[in-house]
């Protein structure tokens, strides 16, 4: 049966459970309708058929009562139809349990053409589709007479797992009570790490646990489905759970069955919680794993790991101790002020450390610890960890083993006792900062969107083949946005993510990417340099960049931020979103143009005259006529691209005016100072009439071709002269 036949058949038989009143029946066909079409790969049969999951999804809303009900009569399997999508507002996408919702800034609702392409190919990661977590999925249906196996299969095990593994058991085999959280927390304590190298991964869920139990408030198991009366998730007997997960810029349906891999000790051959009977930590791991392609993990970061968790804001806090603009103590109170108010969530990972250094600290190269707590006693800062492991401890100052540095006081105070701490190895150790900063090399950190009440997000591609490989010398076809804030005080967050949709990408992640923030008054910028960037941002190879804009109330409050890569080599995916406590304004800047002209043109021998301080030679450079209208107004931009060894300038010089009352806004006009292989002329309301343009090196006997492009948001036509 083709793809087409069985989404008319699943629409069909939605449509006959809709109309007999059957409404649970019909929500779940009319969602496999929708997802059928999503795993659709060939993007033209995907297109033939959009009406049709559009017709499917609405349905299923109206049914869940979030939209004004239609009678099923009227909906038709008609010919074709394309994915959808949510819009912004909260009709259709999923609020979160765990988050005050931040209000959308900005009137626009819904996603333009454009953001729904770039959020529908990025719902293919590594050879699966994952769905837009909608409001209809809280109505999805897990029980079954039969247990749920995941049609898409068993995940690819790692080779350690491979290693000892003999089976695939379910979660009902392995205990007789099965539970997915045992007591009324999830216990960060418990959580044991394996083989899986996904120490970030395991971290992130001791501090969202930990947090959980200290602030009552469930950012993590929040995101588990099925869930009971309470909201509380819950064991399924049937084995299917559905998890929520942040990635590619929206929260997307993660669907698992409860098969775990078995080694040949009848030991969990991944994470698990040391509480036999609770499998909270497996079920989370084995979702993660089956969206990141298979147990067979590259590694990650945890603010990666607790972004897709929890959807907090994630940041990365290097510890540059040999740098002179690094403030240790401005982040050690940083760290622990967000920390003990439950703002934020903490992780910190060890560098490369030799065999010797690992032996002798107990620490582990390039791997990542749970910050459990932060503390500063008596003038000491101190820091208490656990290692994912849950055994192998620090070794050095205030570690267990420490007999200098324990005094009663401070044991009162922390609540430890190192001698019972040493009959029991859970990985869980206090260590001072001054170690930390000698032994590891950068924080990660997760804040809490609920800090700020306005939100607002744009979903965009980059095509590798815009603009130039590198943004030494121009900047104006990266992609622009303007932020236009009102007054007042505290600042703006700008979250940068790139969507990653293979492992492959995300073991290499050779794609570097920044934001960089200019005051020219929201208006697009060409040179990188000039004006200098207000926030020259750091070019990381993260799927993730934070960058933090500080409001003056006194300075200029309308900015340019502009996506840069440090080298364009791929088409890429992203999303920009935005953080703030006052509403702003975030736009792309998208000039469209009616005319697009590119030129090619030549300096040689006599029409390479050189700049205007050569009067004889300047004359004979290239010349071009423009013709503007009919519009009585039009912006003109001109680029003039030649070879980055030759200082090159522009002058549009006016001949005639269409209307003669109107007085002309200049008589010439440059790109001013001659540079170095490009430079622009964008000016704004020009009046309809004839212009002269002249492109020029700075030095007579400059020979070379050149390439100009002109753009208008009239008519424009050029004419050359000689």
């Amino acid at each position: 049966m083709s793809i087409e036949s069985e989404c008319h058949k699943l629409l069909s038989r939605a449509l006959d459970a809709d109309e007999s009143g059957q409404k649970e029946l019909a929500i779940e066909l009319y969602g496999q309708t929708v997802e059928t079409i999503l795993r659709i790969e060939n993007r033209e049969s995907r297109e033939k058929l959009h009406r049709f999951a559009m017709q499917a999804l609405e349905r299923a809303e109206e049914l869940k009562g979030i939209r004004k009900n239609v009678p099923p009569s009227q909906l038709s399997v008609p010919q074709g139809m394309a994915t959808t999508h949510p819009v912004r507002s909260s009709a259709s996408v999923a609020s979160p349990v765990h988050s005050p919702k931040l209000e959308v800034s900005g009137s626009r609702q819904a996603y333009t053409s454009e953001e729904k392409k770039v959020l529908e190919h990025t719902s293919h990661i590594n050879a699966k589709v994952y769905v837009p977590f909608m409001d209809i999925d809280l109505m999805e249906k897990f029980h079954f007479p039969i247990p749920f196996t995941d049609k898409e299969g068993k995940l690819e095990l790692a080779p350690k797992q491979k290693r000892d593994f003999v089976q695939w058991a379910r979660v009902s085999e392995l205990c007789e009570n099965p539970q997915l959280i045992a007591g009324d927390h999830a216990d960060f304590y418990s959580i044991r790490q394996t083989v899986v190298s996904d120490c970030s991964f395991v971290a992130s869920l001791a501090v969202a646990s930990l947090y959980e139990k200290k602030f009552k408030r469930r950012i993590l198991t929040s995101i588990i489905y099925p869930r009971n009366s309470r909201d509380e998730p819950i064991y399924n007997p049937s084995g299917k759970y559905s998890i929520r997960m942040h990635v590619n810029g929206i929260p997307r349906k993660v669907v698992i069955d409860d098969y775990l891999p078995l080694g040949r000790y009848n030991q969990l051959l991944c994470s698990y919680s040391s509480n036999k009977s609770e499998f909270w930590v497996s079920l989370l791991e084995k979702a993660y794993m089956k969206l990141m392609g298979g147990y067979d993990f590259p590694g990650s970061n945890s603010n990666i790991d607790l972004h897709a968790l929890t959807g907090w804001i994630p940041e990365r806090a290097s510890i540059r101790t040999k740098e002179s603009d690094f403030n240790a103590d401005a982040v050690f109170n940083r760290l622990r002020e967000g920390l003990s108010a439950g703002r934020c969530l903490v992780t910190v990972a060890t560098g490369d450390l030799t065999d010797a250094e690992a032996e002798r600290t107990g620490l582990v190269s390039t791997h990542a610890y749970a910050v459990l707590d932060m503390r500063e006693v008596d003038g000491v800062k101190l820091l208490q960890l656990k290692n994912p492991w849950s055994h192998l401890r620090w070794r050095g100052n205030y570690s267990e083993l420490d007999v200098n540095h324990w005094t009663v006081e401070l044991q009162q105070q922390l609540g430890y006792d190192p001698k019972l701490a040493a009959n029991y190895d859970n990985g869980v150790f206090w260590i001072d900062y001054h170690s930390i900063l000698n032994f590891f090399d950068v924080f990660y950190l997760n804040w809490d969107p609920a800090l700020f009440q306005y939100t607002y997000c744009i979903h965009q591609s980059w095509s590798a083949g815009v603009g130039p490989t590198k943004d030494a010398y121009n900047v104006g076809d990266n992609p622009q946005f303007s932020l236009t804030v009102p007054a007042g005080k505290g600042s703006v967050w700008i979250l940068l993510t790139r969507h990653i949709t293979t492992i492959e990408d995300f073991r290499e992640n050779r794609e570097y990417i920044t934001v960089l923030v200019y005051k020219n008054n929201g208006k697009r910028v060409y040179y990188p340099s000039d004006p200098p960037p207000y926030i020259d941002g750091v070019r990381i190879n993260s799927p993730h960049y934070l960058c933090k804009i500080r409001l003056d109330p006194a300075s200029v409050r309308k900015y340019t931020l502009v996506i840069s890569q440090y080298e364009k080599s791929a088409t890429i995916y992203y999303s920009l979103r935005a953080y703030c406590r006052d509403k702003f304004e975030l736009k792309q800047i998208d000039n469209r143009f009616q005319t697009v002209e590119n030129l090619n043109g030549e300096w040689k021998g006599r029409t390479a005259g050189g700049c205007p301080n050569h009067p004889q030679t300047y004359k004979n450079n290239p010349l071009y006529r423009l013709h503007i209208g009919p519009k009585d107004t039009s912006q003109l931009v001109v680029e003039l691209r030649g070879p980055k060894v030759y200082q090159v300038g522009l002058e549009l010089t006016v001949v005639s005016l269409e209307d003669p009352d109107v007085t002309a806004p200049f008589i010439s006009q440059s790109t001013g100072s001659y540079r170095s292989g490009f430079c622009v002329l964008d000016l704004e309301a020009i009046p309809a009439g004839v212009y002269q343009l002249r492109p020029s090196t700075f030095l007579p006997d400059q020979e070379s071709p050149y390439f100009l492009k002109v753009k208008s948001t009239t008519n424009c036509v050029i004419e050359k002269l000689n």
